[in-house]
């Protein structure tokens, strides 16, 4: 494993409509997407500049195991030594199994669990491709994070199966129960996990990606030309100007300008 265990590392794109998703994000990101052909069904290899960011592949008509189709949506992975291993381990502490544990060729191998809170997590046991690029660069993922509706079972899962070292960020004020921790400290860290309770709803829960770009409100004006839809902010953070974005197949995600971030007070 070249990465270290439990970082995020690889990011897929799993559209209903991929023609349409390929010229939104080429258009917002100037990504390339580059056809792994047949035998990988046609899975696409996703670049910005010559930097690997992810995948991207066709699902229409696909569905999910309880049958209905399967919607628009970006997937999060995280590292591991040995996807069976740990896949066993997954569902000894109430996970599922969506996608069995599989090769991409010689490119390492994967599968997809949904954790006990219903949040789905790949992992990745790299061959000759380790996962994206760490560019930080617009256009590349700069941030991942877990909303989770029950902070304290979501940390004992990622704990026990992905080794997280979850260090708590800030101390909470008086009567504040919100809680964040990040997996490792903060020049270490790639993924945070946040106590979504009270404040977001089921269905907008589970993990998430963050795309940098230069400018919020240039990128929010290109995102609405494309035909996508800004779903919240942007809002000021210390972290950069962030706003949630959905793609025109309905594909949700965060765009974040680092270069607005707001000192905190």
């Amino acid at each position: 494993m070249a990465r270290e265990l439990g970082t995020s590392t690889w990011l897929d794109l799993n559209s209903t409509d991929l023609a349409a998703a390929k010229e939104f994000y080429t258009g917002l990101f100037g990504w390339r997407f580059d056809d792994a052909g047949e035998a990988f069904g046609h899975y696409n290899m996703v670049y910005s500049g010559d930097a690997l960011v992810g995948g991207a592949m066709d699902v229409a008509g696909m569905t999910c195991p309880a049958g209905d189709p399967l919607p628009s949506s970006w997937g999060v992975y995280l590292a591991v030594d040995d996807v069976d291993a740990r896949v066993a381990t997954a569902l000894e502490h109430g996970a599922t199994v969506v996608v069995e544990p599989g090769d991409a060729g010689d490119s390492g191998r994967f599968a997809v669990v949904l954790d006990p809170t219903g949040a789905a997590i790949g992992l990745w046991s790299a061959g000759t491709i380790d996962g994206y690029e760490f560019t930080g660069n617009p256009g590349s993922p700069v941030w991942f994070e877990d909303m989770s509706l029950e902070f304290d079972r979501s940390s004992e899962f990622y704990t026990k199966v992905f080794g997280a070292n979850l260090v708590p960020m800030g101390e909470p004020m008086e009567g504040d129960s919100f809680r964040y921790a990040t997996n490792g400290t903060p020049d270490s860290a790639t993924w945070g996990l946040c106590d979504a309770a009270g404040f977001m709803p089921a269905e907008a829960a589970g993990w998430r990606i963050y795309f940098g770009v230069e400018a919020s409100d240039a990128a929010i004006a290109r995102v609405q030309e494309l035909g996508g839809k800004v779903l919240d902010g942007p809002t000021d953070s210390p972290f950069g100007r962030i706003a949630t974005i959905a793609d025109p197949t309905g594909a949700t995600f965060q765009i974040s300008a680092m270069s607005e971030a707001v000192p905190e007070a």
